[in-house]
């Protein structure tokens, strides 16, 4: 029908240090702590406010640098954008503007908090979902733990 996924998962090539262990512990909780904020009439920063505060409660902020989500269709970015309430006015034509929409039924959207770690890597976990009457529908169903290939080839 010509409708867009983005999903994304993390692997580690061999061993994964505990430093890497514990961004992607922080990322799931953020993750889960999106999907459970999430129904209709919330307003989109609601949900991104939900996985930020979590990635600072572990001192990851700073790392998470873009929005906990975007909306999914025919485009594989469309609106809305679930970030931080930016105005318009505020980037008058940056297309940086995030209007703070509430969710409504029906609507699809990804739910992707990530951090990324120059020079050690990143986490990123991104599932897609539309909001219910009740709540919300996770439309990917692939396991959020870790991969790691323990034998890389060469």
């Amino acid at each position: 029908h010509g409708y867009c996924v983005d999903l994304t998962r993390v692997a580690s090539l061999g061993t994964p240090d505990p430093a890497a262990l514990a961004w992607h512990a922080a990322v799931r909780e953020a993750h889960a702590a999106a999907l459970a904020a999430v129904g209709p009439g919330v307003r989109a920063s609601a949900v991104d406010t939900a996985a930020r505060m979590v990635l600072e409660r572990r001192g990851l902020g700073a790392a998470f640098a873009h929005g906990t989500g975007h909306g999914l269709g025919v485009e594989v970015h469309e609106a809305p954008r679930v970030g931080k309430h930016r105005p318009a006015a505020a980037f008058p034509g940056s297309g940086d503007e995030v209007a703070d929409v509430r969710l409504e039924p029906g609507m699809v959207f990804t739910v992707e908090p990530g951090v990324y770690l120059p020079g050690h890597g990143g986490v990123r976990l991104e599932d897609d979902l539309v909001v219910t009457a009740d709540g919300y529908e996770l439309l990917t169903h692939v396991s959020l733990d870790l991969l790691v290939i323990d034998d890389p080839p060469v």
